[in-house]
Order: C-alpha cells, then sequence, then structure tokens
C-alpha cells in the first residue's frame, strides 16, 4: 500500500519520453491532444508543452456519455466538450488523469465517435490503477499502483499538479 504524494514530474517526464517513442514507432504526426475534464486536461496541457504539438489542444466533458448518468444525475459543473479541429481520421492521443474501472475512457471514446471516426485512439494516463470492468488498457501510464480499500487518489491542480493518495473521508 502506498500514501502521501507521488511525484508528478517524474511521471510526466516518463510519459513524455514514452510518447515520443510511441509517436515515432506508430508514426503519428501531430496528434490531437484531447484531455478528460477535469485532471485529465491538466495532465494533457501539461504534454502538449512538453511534446511542442502545433495542433490545439481538445477538452472532452463526458457527464451525458457516463453509463452512471441516471443513477448519479447532472454534475452541477457540467462544460462544453471543445474539440478545436476535425477528429475524422486523425490521430488522437486521449488523456485521463487515472484509470481504474474503464468507464470513463469508454465514455470518452463513445463521445469522441460521434464527432467523426478517428484514425487511432492512443491513451494516455497518469497512474493505472489496474481494476478494470471494461477490456480498455492504457498505451502510456506514468505508474501502475493498487490503493488499500481506504484508500482513494486525488489530483489537484492545475498549478502546481498534485498527486496525492490518502485516507477515505466516511
Amino acid at each position: 500500500m502506498v500514501s502521501g504524494n507521488l511525484n508528478v514530474e517524474r511521471l510526466l517526464d516518463s510519459i513524455t519520453q514514452n510518447l515520443k517513442a510511441l509517436m515515432t514507432y506508430r508514426n503519428l504526426e501531430d496528434p490531437l491532444i484531447i484531455g478528460i475534464r477535469t485532471g485529465g486536461v491538466w495532465v494533457a496541457e501539461r504534454l502538449h508543452q512538453q511534446l511542442e504539438l502545433s495542433s490545439p489542444l481538445g477538452m472532452l466533458d463526458i457527464s451525458f456519455y457516463r453509463d452512471d448518468f441516471t443513477r448519479n444525475g447532472l454534475n452541477p459543473k457540467v462544460l462544453p466538450s471543445k474539440l478545436p479541429c476535425a477528429t475524422e481520421d486523425r490521430h488522437l492521443i486521449l488523456v485521463d488523469d487515472v484509470i481504474m474501472s474503464g468507464r470513463t475512457i469508454r465514455a470518452a471514446m463513445n463521445e469522441l465517435f460521434d464527432y467523426g471516426r478517428p484514425a487511432s485512439i492512443t491513451l494516455v494516463t497518469l497512474i493505472d490503477l489496474q481494476n478494470r470492468e471494461l477490456p480498455i488498457q492504457p498505451d502510456v501510464c506514468g505508474d501502475t499502483m493498487t490503493l488499500g480499500p481506504d484508500q482513494q487518489i486525488k489530483l489537484s491542480g492545475p498549478e502546481p499538479l498534485l498527486l496525492e493518495i490518502r485516507q477515505r473521508t466516511r
């Protein structure tokens, strides 16, 4: 079990290096980076800067695409998604802060396909908690870990970007 703060800068540097290698290997020239609101957008902004891409950054708010929408209701902070250019036949890099069940990523891909059929989607996450309910895996991740039943992970930011593992409050 882990606790405390994780070194986000180290994770971002590792992701950037691995993503550059993957982009070269897959010949992904000037892909469109899209962050999932909120934490994924913060991570995507940093990766966009470090990769020095010319395409503008995209942002998704997947609230209406979640499969628990009818159970949980609408988040009062729903914002529109912003995709600055067409996604049809485009290589996309989808970024989220933490992947756990895979349901957030499924919702994001459903929304992306409503905008058009991308050439490819590369999934990038800071942390992989490896607790899947759906068969979705990141292509690049900063670290993998398992949390205890009474632990949670929280990304705060955007400046500074802090990743903290803490005890759940009841």
